[in-house]
């Protein structure tokens, strides 16, 4: 946990959601990816706590939170906004990593007035098409034996069968495929997986695709967007070019020597782009 936070609760009609506020400066909403995770920013917030005072929560259908069904984006969308009603925040930045950028991009869409602007990092952009290349690009990058045991568990996903112990030993073979360097790969922080929320948002997620949400909606943003993109994330820089693309007010910055998780592996790098684009 970074020096100087303090735990939050806030109640919502399905449970509570749990998490920590701290630093100094304009307010910034800090989303997790997953969905399904427990909140893992701690580290990113940490980097952030010269330029924000940060906010960050386990998303709903994952512990610590309690908060269960449904498990939508606009559910999502909802939480994050009762975060900001309980802590009497008209308007913040929303900073997202990936599955969390891609919820930050919706509440861009959706609820404008609340926000003072957007900082996605390696998000989950506004087009499906580029899964299907960010999968072979984790296997690419696992020793074989690996790629099989992923792709069985993958199916296992699918099909409704896997257990949180499965789960999570599929995200511990991925965990290594987003950093660059395999001498310097962060320890893997998860202990749990909701399982249930995962398949349920990411079914959202894909209606959204679907019915063009973000592609339809992000062209009538005049809020500030930052991009911010490891040079070597499996997930293809495209989907952060074509999102930044439909966005008058988006910048693009690519991290050199970055996968998945530029805060950790170029933290000067990140700070400078997050403090040019809020300050410069």
């Amino acid at each position: 946990m970074p020096r100087s936070e303090e735990p939050f609760s806030v109640s919502i009609e399905s449970g509570v959601l749990y998490g920590h506020r701290g630093g100094a400066g304009p307010p910034a909403l800090v989303l997790h990816g997953g969905p399904g995770l427990p909140d893992y920013m701690g580290a990113c917030a940490a980097e952030l706590q010269g330029t924000f005072t940060t906010l960050r929560y386990t998303q709903r259908g994952t512990p610590p939170s309690s908060a269960v069904r449904p498990y939508t984006v606009d559910a999502h969308v909802a939480d994050a906004l009762a975060v900001l009603d309980a802590l009497e925040l008209e308007r913040v930045w929303a900073v997202g990593h990936s599955w969390g950028g891609h919820l930050a991009l919706h509440l861009l869409v959706t609820n404008p007035g609340r926000l003072h602007g957007v900082i996605c990092i390696d998000p989950l952009g506004a087009f499906g098409e580029v899964l299907g290349e960010y999968g072979e690009n984790l296997r690419s990058r696992r020793p074989p034996e690996h790629a099989a045991r992923m792709d069985e568990l993958e199916q296992s996903l699918r099909e409704g069968h896997a257990t949180e112990q499965e789960a999570l030993e599929s995200l511990a073979l991925i965990w290594p495929s987003w950093f660059v360097d395999p001498a310097r790969v962060a320890p893997f922080p998860f202990d749990h997986y909701g399982i249930e929320c995962s398949i349920g948002t990411n079914a959202s997620v894909s209606d959204h695709f679907e019915h063009g949400t973000l592609e339809r909606g992000l062209p009538r943003s005049d809020l500030p967007v930052l991009f911010i993109h490891g040079e070597h994330d499996p997930l293809p820089l495209r989907t952060t070019t074509d999102t930044a693309a439909l966005i008058a007010a988006a910048r693009v910055v690519v991290v050199e020597g970055a996968g998945h998780l530029p805060w950790f592996e170029r933290p000067d790098a990140f700070r400078e782009a997050v403090s040019d684009f809020v300050y410069g």
